[in-house]
């Protein structure tokens, strides 16, 4: 018997015919789950009617994207697409399969806003009870049609009926799709719009400038989507704040890194949906790894833990912050002395966030500061000054020991609008509604042998999420201690409830 047999043979359940009527009888009737709309509605009809003015009478296909194999027959916890997410309203892990269609209106006014999802079964049918992956007894109930229209405020329809209406037309009307969110049904796609007499050549552009558009729509973010970043930021700091009680203990308990990050994903998911991207606890040395997320290590009391980490909410909207703790609660001389630079750095970047500048004004101010201390320290090579090194094309000296950028877009992804070009990002005006992080860092490895033997092993990253406002930015994590002595104040506070 093959391996696939063997599985098959676990796995059987009993069909007799009289098995599945005992299964289908006396049953309660089911309570609604929906009773009314959704407060994100009316702001994802807003979005999806800009996306509808800017390609009018022509077909635009979103996808949530399907379930992804983990493990033999177990699967990823599902998250729809960002794009797909921000245009219905839904979050968390909902509706596997689903697809958005805009479908141009028959008098040319606009689109009619069409949901395309795997209802929930009735309980007559074979999937309620036998099916694994979508049945009602395997993994929960689903809504029904009326759930999803009441709750989304659009047209909803069985995902089998989507097939024959995603291609028809293709050689009369343009066509878009998100590619990227369903590799499977975007083959399948093209090769309908191939057949119904699409030109074969222009489909990846033409999708790719769909993908394009809903990236950039998400810059300047809303009423709903501010809130939900507040709420972000603000699950996150309970999560930090349970991070920071439980210090003795992580140093104690051995492989410490591990335990902060159970730490900080067990409030993650008790307050939200979970973690918005893999946790960077880093202590000591691992620090200046910039992407350190095996979290292997122990954490030493006189370390400075780099904690990197945010809460996603519900809606799917995260929160990204950094703060550098000291794990018995003081900083050393020399890691106040980096902590300073990098605070200074981190001012100044904050400061550059109003309307008007550049969003690489953002990184420029910190970059500076970064530099001067760096001079001042005597790092840079002899002779060099620090606008010698502020040169892009003949300097960057100080990139040994600050290689990224300072500051990114945050929202429903953690690097989010990341399809925008450059003249749309890096080089944009700042509008009130953005919301961005600011985060310089200075990273000291044990081995640089360039760098002060009294900085070695150390590295500090102090990172916050500010909305620009009309007439300047609101720090949306400013609840959050930054200062070192600050810090040090925060730590004894909560160590001590």
């Amino acid at each position: 018997m093959s391996e696939e047999q063997k599985q098959a043979e676990n796995r059987a359940r009993p069909t007799t015919d009289e098995f599945r009527a005992f299964v289908k009888e006396d049953w309660a009737p089911r309570r609604p789950t929906v009773t009314e709309q959704s407060p994100a509605a009316s702001y994802a009809g807003a979005r999806r009617e800009a996306v509808s003015a800017a390609y009018p009478g022509e077909r635009l296909i979103v996808p949530a994207g399907g379930l992804k194999v983990r493990s033999n027959d177990t699967d990823y916890v599902f998250r729809p697409h960002s794009a797909f997410a921000h245009l219905t309203g839904l979050g968390a892990d909902r509706e596997p399969d689903a697809v958005l269609v805009l479908e141009p209106r028959a008098d040319g006014a606009g689109h009619e806003a069409i949901l395309y999802f795997r209802p929930l079964a009735d309980r007559e049918s074979d999937e309620f009870f036998a099916d694994a992956r979508y049945g009602e007894f395997w993994v929960g109930a689903r809504p029904t049609i009326d759930d999803i229209e009441l709750e989304l405020g659009l047209t909803a329809r069985h995902i089998d009926e989507f097939a024959d209406a995603a291609a028809k037309d293709a050689g009369s009307m343009v066509i878009r799709l998100v590619r990227d969110a369903d590799r499977d049904l975007a083959r399948a796609l093209d090769a309908s719009r191939v057949q119904n007499g699409a030109d074969a050549d222009g489909l990846e552009e033409s999708d790719d400038a769909l993908a394009h558009k809903l990236s950039h729509l998400r810059m300047v973010k809303d009423e709903v989507e501010i809130q939900a970043m507040r709420d972000a930021v603000a699950a996150t700091k309970v999560g930090f704040e349970a991070v920071i009680a439980d210090l003795p203990r992580a140093v104690a308990e051995g492989r410490g890194e591990r335990w902060v990050e159970g730490v900080f994903g067990l409030h993650a998911r008790h307050e939200g949906n979970g973690i918005g991207y893999d946790s960077i606890c880093a202590s000591g040395d691992h620090a200046n790894t910039l992407h350190w997320i095996k979290n292997t290590g122990d954490i030493r009391d006189g370390d400075l833990l780099l904690l990197d980490a945010g809460v996603e909410v519900d809606s799917l909207y995260t929160a990204d912050i950094t703060r550098t703790l000291p794990v018995n609660g003081t900083f050393t001389d020399a890691q106040r002395e980096i902590y300073d630079a990098v605070y200074a750095a981190q001012q100044a970047g904050i400061a550059a966030v109003k309307p008007g500048n550049k969003f690489s004004d953002i990184h420029a101010a910190a970059i500076r500061v970064i530099a001067e201390h760096l001079h001042a320290w005597g790092l840079l090579p002899e002779g060099v000054s620090v606008e010698d090194t502020l040169d892009t094309e003949h300097g960057q000296y100080h990139r040994r020991w600050m290689v990224h950028g300072t500051s990114h877009h945050l929202g429903i992804d953690v690097h989010d609008c990341a399809l925008a070009t450059r003249v749309e990002y890096m080089d944009a005006e700042l509008a009130p509604g953005m919301v961005l992080t600011v985060e310089p860092g200075l990273y000291f490895k044990a081995d640089d042998l360039k760098a002060p033997e009294r900085f070695r092993g150390n590295g500090v990253r102090i990172e916050d999420d500010v909305l620009v406002t009309a007439d300047g930015c609101e720090n949306l994590s400013a609840g959050m201690p930054r200062t070192a002595d600050d810090v040090e104040a925060w730590i004894r506070e909560v160590q001590s409830r």
